[in-house]
């Protein structure tokens, strides 16, 4: 078999596949039921392969958290990103950016922290936008400064 999958260290990956079912359209590939710190989870959201283990510093793995976070995240593009957005503050996660339209390029997107230390962004293309438009606005909007 070969493929990609993101792979994830949090506290409690049980607790983490629970909160991301409440947000995202979860598909459950393997969860194990074993004492925390040797739990894992793999899952799939968007047809994009996830792989959670629980912290367990005995085996190098350290999970990030809200106080050091760490420099990458997760873009998922959703189909009601103020929805999703929603599901996200609710189940307990803290708002980065807010909903943000940005309808010269053609998207919504909005930016969270789950209480794992993870950072998720989410967007929603409105319409399609070429790379070249892209670039052309950006540039005109550098101009206006």
């Amino acid at each position: 078999m070969v493929g990609v999958e993101l792979d994830m260290v949090v506290k409690d990956s049980l607790k983490a596949l629970e909160l991301y079912e409440n947000i995202f359209d979860i598909k459950r590939v393997e969860v194990s039921n074993l004492p925390r710190g040797e739990n894992e989870v793999v899952f799939t959201l968007y047809d994009v392969r996830f792989h959670m283990l629980d912290e367990n510093p005995e085996f190098h793995l350290v999970a990030p958290s809200p106080e050091d976070p760490k420099t990458s995240w997760v873009n998922v593009s959703v189909p009601d990103i103020k929805e999703t957005y929603q599901k996200a503050m609710d189940a307990g996660c803290t708002e980065v950016q807010a909903v943000t339209d940005l309808m010269d390029y053609g998207v919504s997107n909005a930016i969270f922290m789950d209480p794992f230390g993870y950072v998720w962004m989410l967007h929603q293309v409105h319409k399609e936008v070429s790379h070249e438009e892209r670039l052309q606005l950006w540039e005109e909007e550098k101009k206006k400064k």
